[in-house]
C-alpha cells in the first residue's frame, strides 16, 4: 500500500506538472488563429479568366481537447491531494519525550503546527534576560524577585581644609593651601532587584524545548508512515463538468 509520506513526495511534482499543463491551455487558448481554419477555392467568371489555387488554413487547436488534456492533468493532481488530505485526517502519533506521552493521538497537521511554535518559542527562550553572573542573587519570597546581599557603601562629603605651607612672620602672612579631604558622613545599604531568570533556568527550557521538537519530528514522521486509500475524486469532479 501507499504510505502518506510516499504521496508528500510526489504531490510537489504533480502540482508543479498541473500548473504548467494549465499554463499551457490557457496560452492555446488565448490564441485565436488556433482555433481557426478556412477552405476556399477560386472560379474566374468566364474561361479566359485567371486561374487560382484553393486556399486552406486547417484549425491546430480544439478547445474541447484542450479541456480534455487540461482535465486529465487537473484529474492527478485531485486524487494526489484528495489522497493526502483523506489520509490527513486519520494519521496520527503520540508525541514522547524520555518515554513520557506528553500529547497522545496527534494529528499530522496539528503536528506541523507544533513544529513551526515551538521554533519560534525556542528562538524566544534563548532571548530571555539573565541574572548577572557577577552577583550573588537568591530569590525573595515576598515578592517574587531575585536579590542581592546587602552591600554597605560609606557615603562620604568633601570638607576644606587648610594645609599651612609657612608660618606668618611680621614681614609676611602665613601661606595657606586649601584642600578637599573626604569624610564619612554616612552609610548606603544597597539591594539590587531583577525579575530576570537565572542562566540555569534558561537553559533547563531550551534543553526542554528542542527535546520537544525532536519528539515531535519523531511523530510526524511516524504520522507521515501510515498507510493511505488512494482517493478517486477527479474523474467523478470531470466526469460531471465535461458529461
Amino acid at each position: 500500500m501507499t504510505k502518506l509520506n510516499q504521496i508528500i513526495a510526489v504531490e510537489k511534482g504533480v502540482k508543479s506538472k498541473s500548473l504548467q499543463d494549465i499554463t499551457a491551455a490557457h496560452q492555446k487558448v488565448q490564441k485565436p488563429a488556433l482555433l481557426a481554419g478556412i477552405s476556399r477555392s477560386y472560379q474566374p467568371k468566364d474561361e479566359e479568366g485567371e486561374q487560382l489555387p484553393p486556399e486552406s488554413t486547417r484549425v491546430r487547436v480544439q478547445a474541447e481537447d484542450v479541456l480534455r488534456e487540461m482535465s486529465a492533468s487537473l484529474t492527478r493532481l485531485f486524487d494526489v491531494t484528495a489522497t493526502k488530505d483523506w489520509a490527513n485526517c486519520s494519521a496520527r502519533a503520540d508525541v514522547t519525550v524520555d518515554g513520557r506521552t506528553v500529547v497522545a493521538d496527534v494529528p499530522v497537521g496539528h503536528l506541523l503546527f507544533l513544529e513551526k511554535q515551538l521554533a519560534d518559542l525556542l528562538a524566544f527562550v534563548r532571548k530571555l534576560p539573565t541574572l548577572d553572573a557577577a552577583e550573588s542573587w537568591s530569590q525573595d519570597p515576598s515578592t517574587d524577585w531575585w536579590k542581592t546581599d546587602p552591600v554597605r557603601t560609606i557615603r562620604t562629603k568633601k570638607v576644606p581644609r587648610n594645609h599651612v605651607k609657612a608660618e606668618a612672620t611680621d614681614k609676611h602672612p602665613a601661606q595657606v593651601e586649601v584642600y578637599y579631604e573626604d569624610v564619612p558622613i554616612g552609610y548606603w545599604t544597597t539591594v539590587k532587584f531583577s525579575g530576570a531568570l537565572p542562566a540555569r533556568r534558561v537553559n533547563e527550557l531550551v534543553e526542554r524545548i528542542e527535546k520537544l521538537q525532536q519528539a515531535v519530528k519523531y511523530a510526524r514522521e511516524e504520522a507521515n508512515g501510515a498507510e493511505v486509500v488512494d482517493q478517486r475524486v477527479g474523474d467523478a469532479i470531470f466526469g460531471y463538468l465535461l458529461g
